[in-house]
């Protein structure tokens, strides 16, 4: 499964390139770092596997990925989803907990890895852009608020609905540690300022080193500031993910989730870069990349990766070359597991809430929503109704009742395709909608009316209907023609229809013809005789030219002439 892409890279592999990576690869090992912590106790997880999620997962990355320059590793959305599946089966940080996250990490690869096999990567479009960013943005502030605790310094258990975090923000109002509050404070600020002020300097690595500088000088730990505490030494050892196919079904949902959000988050930022430095990206490669990660991952104590919006770009502007970038931090993460993790044990948990709430803020985009509604009110309302789901029902329902809401009106829709009643514009010499254009003239005796959908089971009755009303205001029409020049498909049950049609309005006196049809739709109607049957109708000419040949047309005063000497039923 090593790709050409990779032996091609290490054949042309210089020192150019090492000196390009190796810069690349120490920014976002100073990245990297304070992240992976953060990431994984908003997983619910131990800190120290947000390093071990930054190791294994990276090395199998570089070896099979098509793209030079994602970097993969814990990401904000992924841990919440992994703290929202697996914390209703398990208690947070518990020995169980870990076992079902590592779980869920083979799972979230397995499903990657068959659908790279199968070639199957397309699938993630069929998530609309409304469903994915009213999801991102709901999520965003659900991770923030989820760190309210941290900054707060008090329990509101393990709440992911917005309303039940801010009750308990009240209830438990008079326990907030002030301490605890001013580190986080301060954190942010200076994140916030360094990002903008000095955006080379690694502000998330300063607040970490300061923090843990000042907590360990004035024994703050005593004083009821949480603290990371012991993170254990070593490369993380081997273990086989447990296995159980009643747990399995529990976390299906949220293995499949995490497995196309992932996938599409990192599809996304790399194919970016991609088209900036002008290489093209596998999808189905992508996916069997991240497939492996995670599922090799999970067996070093990894739980879930992708690829990172922000640690990509970093990466890209860093001046990283290859994947050689990933190994080069991953090493390094390695290093910090073998020699220096007792650094970390008076790292306040304030300071890595502070860290994620900076990452993330940025990911809440009202302004889509706007534009969304400004250009589209249907796709507007479809990123109201993810968003509100994921706040108030539960991130883990977010994306499925959006799809859904996104399915139903889709459907609504196609059940009722547009139909319009044209008629000749004489400035234009040519036929429009009479709604929008107002001085177009029609006849009563003949109904011009242009199909602008394909026709199916579910819309034919509407369009049936649709010509029964216009006709009911039109009590002296004896012709129906019907433009069919926006159509591209018709079903069994519509051809039937439309014959029935023929007939019922043929014994009403009122003659039904038929214009620019396509060479396909003729095709699906001759196969049922209409060649045969309806001799007469001439479908394959367009609308000006049916009306020419079969004699109708407009005389001097801009009004129809219906000439039917020539033409019999």
């Amino acid at each position: 499964m090593f790709n050409h892409t990779n032996r091609n890279m290490l054949a042309h592999y210089n020192q150019e390139l090492l000196m390009r990576d190796l810069l690349a690869g120490i920014t976002l090992f100073v990245m990297l770092i304070p992240q992976g912590m953060a990431y994984a106790m908003l997983a619910g997880l131990p800190p120290v596997m947000g390093l071990y999620a930054a190791t294994v997962p990276l090395f199998i990355y570089a070896l099979f990925s098509s793209s030079k320059h994602l970097s993969i590793g814990p990401v904000a959305i992924t841990s919440l989803l992994v703290f929202s599946g697996v914390s209703i089966l398990a208690e947070p940080g518990s020995r169980e907990y870990i076992s079902y996250a590592l779980m869920l990490a083979v799972m979230v690869g397995a499903i990657q890895l068959l659908l790279g096999v199968s070639k199957l990567g397309f699938i993630v479009k069929f998530i609309p852009h409304s469903v994915m960013n009213g999801y991102t943005s709901a999520a965003a502030i659900v991770i923030g608020l989820s760190q309210i605790k941290h900054i707060l310094g008090i329990d509101l258990g393990n709440h992911l609905q917005v309303h039940y975090i801010l009750l308990g923000v009240l209830e438990n109002i008079k326990g907030i540690n002030l301490i605890t509050v001013m580190i986080g404070v301060a954190s942010i600020i200076v994140l916030i300022i360094t990002k903008k002020m000095a955006p080379r300097v690694p502000g998330a690595l300063l607040v970490v080193a300061l923090s843990i500088l000042y907590v360990s000088l004035f024994g703050l730990d005593k004083n009821g500031v949480q603290i990371v505490g012991n993170v254990p030494q070593g490369f993380p050892q081997l273990v086989i993910p447990s296995f159980s196919l009643e747990t399995a079904q529990l976390l299906i949902p949220m293995a499949i989730t995490i497995a196309l959000l992932g996938f599409m988050e990192s599809l996304a930022i790399g194919k970016a870069i991609a088209k900036k430095e002008k290489y093209k990206l596998n999808p189905n490669k992508e996916l069997k990349a991240l497939g492996l990660s995670n599922m090799i991952g999970a067996c070093f104590q990894s739980f879930p990766v992708n690829g990172s919006f922000s640690r990509t770009a970093v990466n890209h502007q860093s001046g990283g070359a290859t994947q050689m970038t990933s190994i080069i931090t991953g090493v390094m993460i390695i290093i910090t597991l073998l020699f220096f993790t007792s650094f970390f044990y008076y790292l306040p948990n304030a300071v890595l809430a502070a860290i994620i709430l900076v990452a993330v803020y940025k990911l809440i985009d009202v302004k889509e929503m706007k534009h969304l509604f400004q250009v589209k009110r249907f796709e507007g309302w479809v990123w109201v109704t993810t968003f509100l789901v994921t706040l108030f029902i539960g991130i883990q329902w977010g994306i499925i009742i959006g799809a859904v809401f996104t399915l139903v009106l889709l459907l609504n829709r196609s059940s009722k395709p547009a139909i319009v009643e044209l008629g000749y514009v004489k400035r234009e010499k040519t036929f429009r909608n009479i709604k929008r254009y107002k001085e177009a003239e029609t006849s009563d005796e003949a109904v011009i009316l242009r199909i602008d959908s394909n026709l199916h089971f579910a819309n034919i009755s509407f369009v049936e209907e649709k010509v029964k009303d216009v006709l009911k205001k039109k009590r002296g029409a004896r012709w129906l023609i019907i433009d069919m020049s926006g159509v591209n498909d018709v079903d069994t049950i519509s051809v039937d229809t439309l014959e029935e049609m023929i007939d019922f309005y043929h014994e009403k006196g009122i003659i039904t013809l038929f214009a620019s049809m396509k060479g396909s739709i003729r095709d699906t109607v001759n196969t049922v005789n209409w060649n045969q049957k309806y001799k007469e109708q001439l479908n394959h000419l367009s609308l000006e030219q049916l009306l020419k040949v079969k004699g109708i047309s407009i005389n001097k005063r801009d009004e129809f002439i219906i000439d039917v000497m020539d033409f019999q039923i």
